[in-house]
């Protein structure tokens, strides 16, 4: 399968350009997607804001995702080149955890559980010219709301605490605004953060 320019390398995968309406998202782990794009038409079919999932690609590998090209500034870059306040980045993560926490289980038969993206910081918003879109769903999973809450304010909170990190301030007041927004969606109880924390 011919790959176009690298766009971008995460943790876990690259990202190339395919043409410009679609990227390749192919994983350096071997990591199947099958189950990455369940979820994103699970959560996409209830209107949850995600990439549009591409058509199958020719010599795809397993490992591949073909997604929507998105165009404009992740949250974290838009928050850094002050576009948005600290209050407003605070209130955007909140309402898409709010949101997707509305989404009822895809395969859990507790009807407590709900959808959890487990990885919901702000380099994983894209701010398009049609709205917030969340993107890496490779940590997707269902459970406790609360453990999806605290897995993003802990994310926040080591990023905030790192004093390799020249933002830091930045981080410590949109990591405030979060807290604030959170606790009135029930916030995250001890156990979620033990949760939290053991996946990190």
């Amino acid at each position: 399968m011919h790959t176009g320019q690298l766009l971008g390398s995460g943790r876990t995968a690259d990202v190339y350009a395919l043409d410009g309406s679609w990227v390749l998202r192919r994983y350096r782990d071997r990591t199947d997607t099958t189950e990455e794009l369940a979820v994103m038409s699970y959560v996409g079919a209830f209107g949850f804001p995600v990439p549009r999932i591409g058509p199958p690609t020719e010599g795809a590998r397993p490992t591949d995702l073909v997604l929507q090209r998105l165009t404009g500034p992740t949250l974290a870059e838009a928050l850094l080149a002050g576009r948005l306040g600290a209050a407003e980045a605070g209130a955007l993560l909140a309402r898409l955890l709010r949101e997707l926490h509305a989404i009822p289980p895809r395969v859990s038969a507790n009807p407590e559980d709900c959808v959890l993206h487990l990885d919901l910081h702000p380099e994983n918003v894209v701010l398009t010219g049609s709205g917030a879109v969340v993107i890496d769903w490779s940590t997707a999973a269902e459970g406790p709301p609360g453990l999806d809450r605290a897995m993003s304010a802990l994310t926040l909170a080591r990023i905030a605490l790192d004093p390799e990190v020249p933002a830091g301030a930045d981080v410590r007041r949109l990591l405030a605004a979060l807290l604030a927004e959170l606790a009135d969606d029930g916030g995250a109880s001890a156990a979620d953060l033990s949760l939290a924390r053991a996946r990190q």
